[in-house]
């Protein structure tokens, strides 16, 4: 008999998890989470997992290592009370910017990550738009790596704007600009970018010609938002008219909302891997959900169908 389809959450992205549910047409599981006087996560399935196959939805974000532990304690849980597969849905994989030995004596955390949540009692992994989609080769066990651009471009055809240029804010992210240009059917532009330091950027020129275009700025996240914001200047000195930027996930650390706020960027289109609070909701950023494509992913992967129709980017 097929196994009962049950989905859980953490406390990361609980309205995701909420959302993604309703697609689905089924119940949040119910999951007792507290901690203890001295900060211990303390987690208890309040119902019968035996045999189902549960899909546990929670972003390893700010604070990423509180939310990184529910997870793995999470799940730990879940496989003592005998679930027949754990699926972790991760719509935000921290530390995935720590994916290899840049400089002497550091670890690959990102590797360490993998390594955690497989012992915990993982089988599968989806998450989506990882920083550097080598990492799905430090898991032993499958991972489904969904994209955003689905949702984020559909939004772009929707703006009907002429003469769009999509703009790789670094070199990093020349392969999915291309992509939304290639969708967009627009012409591609790349930001010459060089980081001295942690969350510094420099952008030293353009490679590309965004005079009197529409500017998409395009990348997989936003943390203290430096790299973009160099980037929207860079593009608006060398003659682009109105300049938009898309990333999956909002971390949006420090001063990040400031930057934004003094940028040219008119609009900063993020999903909800990473869910806003009232503290880092601002005007120009508008938010689209990706609940719609995890709940696809979860019935296609519960019913043993293809997901790599979900991987490509569409309209």
């Amino acid at each position: 008999m097929p196994r009962e389809l049950k989905v859980f959450s953490g406390s990361a992205c609980r309205d995701l998890a909420l959302s993604v549910c309703e697609h689905l047409k089924l119940p949040l599981g119910n999951c007792l989470t507290q901690r203890f006087a001295n900060g211990e996560v303390r987690i208890q399935i309040e119902e019968n997992v035996r045999g189902a196959d549960v899909f546990l939805i929670q972003s390893t974000s700010e604070p990423v290592n509180e939310h990184l532990m529910e997870l793995l304690i999470m799940m730990d849980a879940l496989r003592r009370a005998s679930a027949g597969e754990i699926t972790a849905v991760i719509p935000f994989f921290g530390y995935a910017r720590q994916d290899r030995k840049d400089q002497p004596r550091v670890p690959i955390t990102a590797k360490l990550v993998a390594n955690l949540i497989t012992t915990a009692g993982a089988d599968r992994v989806v998450t989506m738009d990882l920083h550097s989609g080598q990492i799905q080769g430090f898991f032993d066990i499958p991972v489904d790596h969904l994209y955003a651009s689905p949702v984020l471009i559909k939004h772009f055809v929707q703006m009907e704007l002429p003469n769009v240029v999509v703009m790789a804010p670094d070199v990093g992210s020349v392969k999915i600009a291309r992509a939304y240009a290639k969708s967009l059917g627009a012409s591609l532009a790349i930001a010459d970018k060089r980081r001295p330091r942690p969350n510094v950027a420099e952008i030293m020129h353009i490679i590309g010609d965004v005079a009197d275009s529409n500017v998409f700025i395009i990348d997989d996240m936003i943390d203290t938002g430096g790299t973009m914001v160099e980037a929207a200047s860079a593009a608006k000195k060398a003659g682009a008219q109105e300049i938009y930027a898309a990333v999956t996930h909002p971390v949006l650390s420090g001063p990040a909302l400031e930057r934004l706020e003094k940028s040219a960027i008119k609009e900063l289109v993020v999903t909800d891997t990473i869910p806003l609070p009232p503290g880092k909701r601002h005007p120009k950023i508008k938010v689209i959900s990706v609940a719609p494509l995890f709940a696809e992913a979860i019935t296609r992967i519960h019913n043993e169908e293809s997901v790599s129709s979900l991987f490509g980017i569409q309209i």
